[in-house]
This record gives C-alpha cells, sequence and structure tokens, in this order.
C-alpha cells in the first residue's frame, strides 16, 4: 500500500537535517525529503522519506565494522554469488572476497524481497537499492501511520491463535521459496490495518543449502509460539518445526499444506550400515573418475 504525505503529515513536527548517507538519493531524484527517523537497529537505520507525495523508508545499511549482527559466516552459507570469480575470492577471504562478502550481505535483502514478494509473503514491497540504501514501502497502521511491532501489542486468546497460524503459513510460504528469515521475532513484525508483516531479511538463509538451516528455521519458528504462548498456553508445546522440516525435507511441503502443530516421531532405526557402504561407494567412484582423468592428461 502506498502512503500520501496528507495522511502522516503531522508524524514529525520539525524539519529534519538530511543524513549523509541520503544526499545521492535526493540529488539523483529517487527522495524528495527525509521526514524522522524510525529505528536504529543492530545492522541499520532506517528512516521515513517523501518521494513526491508518497511516503515511504529508506534502510540505510551499517558498515561491516559498525554492526553488531556478529553470526554473518553463520546465515551466508549457501548464498550464490553474481559470479565464479567472485565466488571463489569469497572463498579465499582475499582483500577482494571481503569487499564481494559484504556487497552480497548489503544485497541479501532486496534479493530477498522480491523473492519473497513474488511468492505471496507479506513483506514491504521493495523500490530499489542504491549505495548501501533500501528504499521499500513504508507499512502503516488502519491511521496512516508508522506500524507498531509485535512486540508492542497484547493479544486476547482468539487473535493470538490467529496470528500465530498466520506467521506459519507465512513461513511455510519462504521455506517453498527457498528460504528461512534467520532471525524471526516479535522485534522484525509489524502489524499493518490487515495483519502481521515480515521485516529485516538480511539474514535469509539458503534453506537448501545451508547446513544450519534446520537449526535456524527451528528458532524462528519456536520464537513465534513463545511469544504468543503467553496468550495462548497450547502453542507452547506444539511441534511446527518438526512437522514443517519433515515434509520440507520429503520433498512434499507447499504453501497450503493444513498442519497441525503435532508430529510423531519415527521409531525405525537408521540403516548406519547402509548409508556408509553407499559413501564408500561413491568415494571409490570419484577415485576411479580422478585416476582415469590424470591417465588421459
Amino acid at each position: 500500500m502506498s502512503v500520501r504525505y496528507t495522511g502522516i503529515r503531522q508524524q514529525t513536527k520539525r524539519k529534519m537535517k538530511i543524513p549523509k548517507r541520503l544526499q545521492p538519493l535526493i540529488e539523483d531524484g529517487l527522495i524528495d525529503d527525509v521526514v524522522c527517523q524510525l529505528k536504529s537497529g543492530k545492522e541499520a537505520q532506517v528512516y521515513m522519506v517523501r518521494c513526491g507525495e508518497i511516503i515511504r523508508c529508506a534502510k540505510v545499511y551499517k558498515e561491516a565494522n559498525k554492526r553488531s549482527f556478529k553470526q554473518a559466516v553463520q546465515y551466508q552459507e549457501g548464498r550464490k554469488s553474481r559470479n565464479s570469480r567472485s565466488e571463489r575470492a569469497m572463498q579465499k577471504s582475499s582483500r577482494y572476497g571481503q569487499k564481494q562478502s559484504e556487497e552480497a550481505w548489503l544485497c541479501a535483502e532486496v534479493d530477498a524481497l522480491y523473492q519473497l514478494a513474488d511468492a505471496g509473503v507479506r513483506v514491504p514491497q521493495p523500490y530499489g537499492f542504491t549505495d548501501g540504501v533500501l528504499l521499500m514501502e513504508l507499512i502503516t497502521d488502519n491511521t496512516g501511520f508508522a506500524a507498531p511491532r509485535l512486540s508492542e501489542m497484547s493479544f486476547s486468546r482468539e487473535l493470538a491463535l490467529e496470528y500465530h497460524g498466520r506467521l506459519i503459513r507465512e513461513i511455510v510460504r519462504m521455506l517453498c521459496a527457498g528460504l528461512i528469515h534467520g532471525d524471526l521475532s516479535e522485534f522484525n513484525i509489524l502489524i499493518d490495518h490487515t495483519g502481521p508483516v515480515i521485516i529485516d531479511l538480511p539474514q535469509a538463509v539458503n534453506a537448501s543449502g545451508n547446513n544450519n538451516a534446520r537449526v535456524i528455521l527451528n528458532r524462528d519458528i519456536n520464537n513465534m509460539s513463545t511469544y504468543f504462548g503467553q496468550y495462548a498456553p497450547e502453542l507452547l508445546t506444539t511441534a511446527y518445526h518438526k512437522e514443517i522440516w519433515s515434509h520440507f525435507e520429503s520433498g512434499n511441503l507447499h504453501p497450503d499444506m493444513e498442519l497441525t502443530g503435532h508430529f510423531v516421531e519415527s521409531k525405525v532405526a537408521a540403516d548406519v550400515e547402509g548409508v556408509m557402504n553407499e559413501i564408500d561407494a561413491a568415494l571409490k567412484e570419484e577415485f576411479e573418475r580422478r585416476l582415469r582423468k590424470e591417465e588421459a592428461d
């Protein structure tokens, strides 16, 4: 939803000095004015900006040495770089590779926003990314003011169950699109006039390419159960994380799947010997392939 300037003109009384990082966007005509600062977080500062008669928000990412988000490596595993040279440099951690890693980190959120918006996930609409500044939709409440975070709200049991269910479905849609939020909590979900909107995605995880994906997904889902469980205690004993991951692993997960929140652990013993035999066969095949290649060379 686009927000017109007249709807929130009174949200700030005094003209704000233009932050240095936003000045180039004003010079290029991407934004016309900075209304106020909305948030200062661990990886970015967010400003309300005016684009013609439309109010949007600009997320200004902090430089790497000024961010307090310390687990970047865990979240970046499995992300694809834009070319093979950058990929090799990032793996070697050279100076160029570090620069490429930083650029990949900064681009991660805008890439995730476009991907998730296409998948039908409720996230802010992105409008462009320039020099470490992400311009995107401003999420508002039913009066046109900046929407509150989930952490600032209180709920009846019925509404807590409804919103929890809606967010579980959003998590499933994200997973079906190949992504896990990675830091989902009551502090990065906004409540607009129709319900929850998920924000803050620079740490989005590649669900298939990250060895920590299951642990990270479990944490996101458990954060939702714990938060809404204070209003609906029955959510504290659910096992959505196990149920969802089981369907994802088996390739059966889809956005409209009916979930129960219950999961029965399999009692069938793992075929460890069979797995080891398959690994040995694969290693032997690879050894023989390399031997043939050396002989051919």
